[in-house]
């Protein structure tokens, strides 16, 4: 498993009955996961008195409740600044178990600089531009795309924070299939991608995305965008069926057998301080030249 073990401003403290208690900075939430299915005793005071609380309707959704929680509030990891927030769809903004995947991406860029190559990264379903500012921090140029205005606002607020300069990162707001094909005609190319697709989501003018549906002749597309001089591709799944394995063959198949290299895929978890679980968060694929 590949473990996001590194944050000091985030913990998951204990999980039971379908919940995880966290802290994000110096704030107490508790939020459903689906992977929590075991039910054990909450020991931690901190179960019972969170600063925000978001509780599953069993029709769908859900609300939150708050205790003390500003509207908005920061944390970091290493030099990188976030912004965050409570939604209506129980997210703060941010996925920590990626930072195991912003590390790597980072180490790469720095060996490529240290060896005088430029790194040109592609950042699909870009969200709040975690990847992105790590990215751009090592010293890669990035180019966030997203069909969310609302998420690239965020994004770049986040970027200001981290103090990331203004001309290593592109913001993009579109369909990530439209971008992507019409970087194709364009003749454009990158030396690294990131994808983080949603299992589900609509574009701007409607656009339908469904993961198990989408995923592979999406990512043959992004294939055509591969330099010569190519560094990585990382591919994360937060779809129920599709494993590390699926991962692996895809990219094995579009990448590897077209360009060498090799993939990793595996299981992304975090740690919980309170006993020695690692919480499962998905998967994630790896490809490298």
């Amino acid at each position: 498993m590949i473990i996001s073990d590194k944050w000091t401003d985030y913990e998951v403290i204990d999980t039971s009955g379908g919940e995880k208690l966290e802290r994000w900075g110096n704030y107490i939430l508790v939020r459903p996961d689906p992977q929590v299915i075991w039910d054990t005793p909450k020991k931690d005071n901190r179960w019972h008195s969170p600063n925000g609380h978001y509780y599953r309707s069993d029709k769908g959704g859900g609300h939150w409740e708050f205790n003390d929680l500003p509207e908005e509030w920061q944390i970091s990891y290493g030099s990188l600044k976030f912004n965050l927030k409570p939604f209506s769809f129980k997210h703060t903004g941010l996925f920590p178990e990626q930072a195991a995947n912003w590390d790597f991406a980072a180490e790469l860029i720095r060996e490529r600089k240290a060896e005088g190559r430029e790194t040109k990264v592609l950042n699909l379903f870009a969200y709040t531009g975690g990847a992105t500012i790590s990215a751009a921090a090592a010293g890669a140029h990035v180019t966030h795309v997203d069909a969310s205005k609302g998420m690239t606002g965020w994004a770049r607020e986040n970027a200001l924070l981290s103090g990331i300069p203004h001309e290593s990162c592109r913001w993009i707001v579109e369909d990530c299939r439209k971008f992507v094909e019409r970087e194709i005609r364009r003749g454009n190319k990158y030396d690294a991608i990131i994808l983080d697709p949603p299992s589900y989501g609509r574009g701007p003018k409607g656009e339908i995305w469904k993961m198990e549906d989408d995923i592979f002749d999406f990512l043959k597309l992004t294939s055509e965008l591969i330099s010569d001089d190519a560094a990585f591709i990382i591919l994360n799944s937060y779809t129920t069926g599709l494993q590390p394995a699926v991962l692996s063959y895809m990219m094995n198949l579009l990448f590897t057998k077209r360009y060498g290299g090799k993939v990793r895929s595996d299981e992304v978890g975090l740690p919980v301080s309170g006993n020695s679980l690692i919480l499962p968060c998905g998967a994630t694929g790896r490809w490298t030249k």
